[in-house]
């Protein structure tokens, strides 16, 4: 399928959608959002790939909404068009997704960075909720996920100031899981997702579920899920397939059932 605003590369068992719109810094509006999103549920359903990047390129991952399809709209617009629920679509996605993110990450960029399952960062990339500077708020995640990851006080100051961190505090601060070069950020994005592409199937999807299940419940409602999950995966093929082949020394062979 062609596409305006994005780029799909096929690596099986990878695959990378990366945001295309460089004159723009890659800004998100409503069509980048839909072809994104779309992109990323198609490689969600093919079997022959296991793991997503999701990247801009060299000096932006997304810097933010396009201010220009805001200005002027009014909140019942804002409900009607209901843009910000891609965000929630790409967080329903099953496979693992990494950003992989160099330059700007503001606004919505930084938002949809943090919707994916971790972040691999350039050394140059840089991270700011900067809606207050535009007499806004933050509306798809920010506030919610930004606190999450960097504690209240650091995101009040993000959020309330639009000041940015760099690559390496978001990385001290845990909200970054790797930081390299600029050179060669995607290439070891590439690298951890095939990784990940090369554990069983049906225990990657279960494991991200669980993990992303501790942000939305108590511990102890979350100790008994991840229970249910654990216990599920021994009736798997794979399940049986890995315990065996640990016994045996060899290597595991994944059918994904």
């Amino acid at each position: 399928m062609s596409y305006e605003f994005i780029l799909v590369h096929r690596e099986e068992p990878i695959a990378t959608v990366q945001i295309n719109r460089p004159k723009q810094l890659n800004a998100l509006n409503s069509r980048v959002m839909q072809e994104l999103t779309r992109a990323l549920e198609e490689l969600d359903a093919d079997e022959a790939v296991r793991c997503l990047i999701l990247t801009g390129d060299e000096r932006a991952f997304g810097a933010g909404a396009d201010i220009k399809d805001m200005a002027d709209a009014t909140p019942v617009q804002m409900l009607r068009l209901n843009w910000i629920a891609y965000w929630d679509r790409i967080k329903k996605i099953s496979k693992p997704i990494i950003a992989a993110v160099s330059g700007y990450a503001f606004g919505g960029g930084c938002e949809l960075a943090m919707a994916c399952d971790l972040i691999v960062a350039s050394e140059s990339a840089q991270f700011a909720q900067p809606e207050i500077n535009l007499g806004v708020m933050p509306g798809a995640g920010g506030t919610q996920r930004l606190t999450r990851a960097l504690g209240k006080s650091k995101a009040m100051e993000m959020v309330l100031t639009g000041r940015s961190i760099s690559a390496r505090e978001a990385y001290a601060r845990g909200l970054v899981a790797q930081v390299y070069p600029n050179e060669t950020y995607l290439s070891e994005a590439k690298k951890l997702a095939r990784e990940m592409a090369s554990k069983a199937p049906i225990a990657l999807r279960l494991a991200k579920e669980s993990v992303n299940k501790a942000f939305e419940t108590s511990l102890s409602d979350g100790l008994d899920y991840e229970r249910k999950l654990f216990y599920f995966l021994f009736s798997t093929e794979d399940g049986k397939e890995g315990l065996n082949a640990f016994v045996e020394k060899r290597k595991a062979e994944w059918k994904g059932k």
